[in-house]
């Protein structure tokens, strides 16, 4: 009997880090490779990754992805030693690595993971430089977000 074909979704997102949005102004962005195990992407095909706590440290000249909660598979292999909130190793350029730790140190930035999406068979990380929102932003956020739903309903109505 032939296997029925997956259904592909025509997303290339696999997660994204909706809390970022809320709780940080987002100013500069960067495309970085993630360094993962095998049971890791078996993972994160299935969709089983959380972004809502993670952050991006940079040490000894490497940046390292914390707080990513990615769950094995049942079907994990037993010899593996599945470690679910491990840091992960993020692959930017020597550049990139040296504008994220500037702004970091001097200016007050905290740098975070975004989205998590495929780039062909590789996982990519948007990483970007953020600033922390005052309590009265995230309020004014929401009374325009909930204005832009209002005025739409209006004009769906009308039409």
């Amino acid at each position: 009997m032939a296997k029925k074909p997956k259904k592909k979704s025509n997303s290339n997102t696999i997660v994204v880090n909706k809390r970022a949005r809320h709780d940080y102004q987002i100013d500069q962005k960067f495309e970085a490779g993630i360094a993962l195990m095998g049971w890791e992407v078996k993972s994160i095909r299935e969709k089983k990754i959380q972004l809502t706590d993670s952050y991006v440290h940079i040490q000894n000249g490497e940046a390292l992805l914390f707080g990513a909660n990615i769950q094995p598979l049942p079907t994990a292999s037993t010899h593996f030693v599945t470690e679910p909130n491990r840091s992960r190793k993020l692959l930017l350029h020597r550049r990139e690595l040296d504008k994220i730790e500037a702004a970091v140190q001097q200016k007050g930035y905290t740098c975070i993971c975004t989205t998590l999406y495929w780039k062909g068979h590789l996982v990519k990380c948007e990483v970007a430089l953020a600033k922390g929102k005052a309590e009265y932003d995230k309020r004014q956020d929401d009374k325009n977000r909930d204005w832009q739903r209002q005025k739409q309903r209006i004009l769906s109505h009308s039409s």
